[in-house]
């Protein structure tokens, strides 16, 4: 078992340090010079642009003022050589894509592209060529008989109107390009990564299947808490109420429904797991700790893949009520900021893999959970989290072999805390349209499941921990590539891979740490690993 993480050196890696200029900034915005005109080549080839509302004219709550280019999650060569692989994933997804109309369009817009291409390259000709004929016809007209004149003059006039003729041709052809695209770019958005060929099938959460389980020694699955402890337990309200962790109703009367206060211990354990969760990544597995901002534009989360289909769960920050350029949105993950720090970068394959973790608050509406887990810690507005990110090579089996290690660390430190816990591998209908595999991890909770004869819960499972494997899916639309030399270097580039898993959720670990560690005399023991992080306290009450 792990023990206190306190007192121990560690520096970051080279190969997984920020990417700073000379002047110290870090290059988050667009390449300059050579490397601009290659990016605005590659935009011009793999990105599907939304159309913006022009002048100042009032906007739809929610959708930001400011342009923006966003480039489709899937790679469109790959739909249009395998068009049932996306619409087997669509439909095992649940999801309602028209792939079969998404590829009318995208055939429309290449054929009006090509058109337009043909005729711009006609317009090149034209004037390479006209100049001299123009003034050949000229001289022949002045020397012409009156029968020769009229042709030779009908030839002038239509090389003269030729230009003007191929630029309301060429209009035309972008004109239909554009009313194309809004249709296109709504569909794109909406086509999910197909699921691994090894995913179970299944609708919802109720087919997804146990892995595994494991248990520290003393506990008996079939028994339960009271045959394994030898007390009835209390649930996590109770504790929080009895021993003064949580004010739920002051957090009520501030802020409304699934909010909260933690007070004196309660806070403390709630920044113990936090810290040690932390420190876990950082000192004992290697990971660059990073902050990231939770207050992002509306880019940042579509191009992170959380919107348009998760929109409804992110609180909404109407700046452009107020004037502002654009409106913004908090984020319910710090998996958004550590995905958008290299958005728009060339990485060098000698740095990869980057592994970030970081701490933030998090903030979901939780829209559609109404008369869910309405009481308690479990399903709330507001909370703060450890999570882990991998961005590596484009290599599946790199990305599979990262999407275990990932599990494993919070393995360790379930372990380290002697959570009892089960792996779960989510079923093709509750992987969500980025991920093509995810294996939740789900905590011994003793006041949950069923109530037994005395009215008092039996104990469940409750999700605390949730790891992705994405593959190219957000850094294809984050625009995030990788070759050898980075930005430098020479040769092709390929979107790198990414995964994210939580490390710790607080204040929902704390629901099995309060109910696991509880005593028959109504007392909580403090986890071993936890008390250097509470000055020492190893016991509640």
């Amino acid at each position: 078992m792990y023990g206190p993480l306190q007192g121990m050196s560690w520096r970051p890696s080279p190969h997984e340090r920020p990417r700073f200029d000379r002047e110290g900034a870090t290059h988050s915005g667009p390449p300059q010079g050579k490397q601009q005109r290659k990016t605005r080549r590659f935009l011009a080839s793999s990105t599907v642009p939304m159309r913006p509302c022009g002048g100042h004219q009032r906007r739809p709550a929610g959708h930001s003022a400011r342009p923006a280019t966003l480039r489709a999650m899937i790679d469109l060569r790959q739909l249009r050589e395998d068009p049932d692989r996306f619409r087997r994933g669509a439909r095992l997804k649940g999801s309602d894509c028209d792939i079969d109309r998404l590829l009318e369009l995208d055939t429309q817009k290449r054929s009006y592209q090509q058109d337009a291409e043909r005729l711009r390259a006609e317009q090149k000709s034209l004037a390479k060529s006209s100049g001299p004929r123009m003034g050949q016809l000229s001289g022949q007209i002045k020397s012409a008989s009156d029968a020769d004149r009229p042709a030779l003059e009908a030839e002038l006039a239509d090389l003269r109107a030729a230009p003007a003729r191929l630029k309301d041709q060429i209009q035309e052809l972008e004109a239909r390009i554009n009313e194309v695209e809004p249709e296109l770019s709504a569909i794109l958005l909406t086509v999910p990564q197909p699921p691994d060929d090894d995913v179970p099938e299944g609708s919802s959460a109720d087919d997804n299947v146990e892995i595994s389980r494991w248990a520290p020694d003393g506990w008996d699955w079939d028994a339960g808490f009271k045959g394994s402890k030898g007390f009835d337990p209390q649930t996590h309200l109770e504790l929080c109420e009895r021993l003064g962790l949580v004010d739920f109703p002051r957090g009520v009367k501030m802020a409304g429904s699934r909010s909260y206060v933690l007070t004196g211990l309660g806070m403390r354990l709630h920044q113990a797991i936090l810290r040690y969760a932390f420190d876990f990544m950082v000192q004992h597995n290697g990971f660059t700790p990073m902050s990231v901002p939770v207050i992002v534009r509306e880019e940042a989360m579509t191009a992170t893949g959380f919107f348009p289909g998760g929109r409804d769960q992110a609180y909404l920050v109407s700046e452009t009520a107020r004037g502002a350029g654009q409106d913004l949105f908090l984020t319910g993950t710090g998996e958004v900021g550590l995905m958008g720090l290299h958005q728009d970068e060339i990485l060098d394959t000698a740095r990869l893999p980057l592994r970030y973790v970081t701490v933030s608050p998090c903030f979901r509406r939780e829209a559609g959970a109404a008369g869910k887990d309405t009481a308690g810690l479990y399903r709330i507005h507001q909370f703060d989290k450890v999570e882990q990110v991998v961005i590596c090579a484009p290599d599946e089996a790199e990305s599979r072999a990262w999407h275990k290690k990932m599990i494993g660390y919070v393995e360790d430190l379930l372990r380290s805390l002697e959570l009892p816990y089960r792996l779960l591998q989510c079923c093709t209908g509750d992987l969500g349209a980025k991920n093509a595999d995810m294996v939740d991890i789900e905590s011994w909770m003793p006041g949950r499941g069923e109530l037994d004869a005395g009215g008092r819960p039996t104990g469940d499972f409750g999700e605390t921990h949730s790891a992705s494997r994405l593959y190219d899916y957000q850094c294809r639309r984050l625009n995030m590539r990788c070759r050898e030399g980075g930005e430098t270097g020479k040769g092709a580039t390929a979107f790198c891979h990414s995964l994210n898993n939580t490390v710790a959720a607080s204040p929902r670990i704390l629901i099995p740490l309060l109910e696991m560690y509880q005593n028959a005399d109504g007392t909580v023991t403090i986890p071993e690993p936890l008390r250097p992080h509470m000055g020492g306290i190893d016991r509640i009450g």
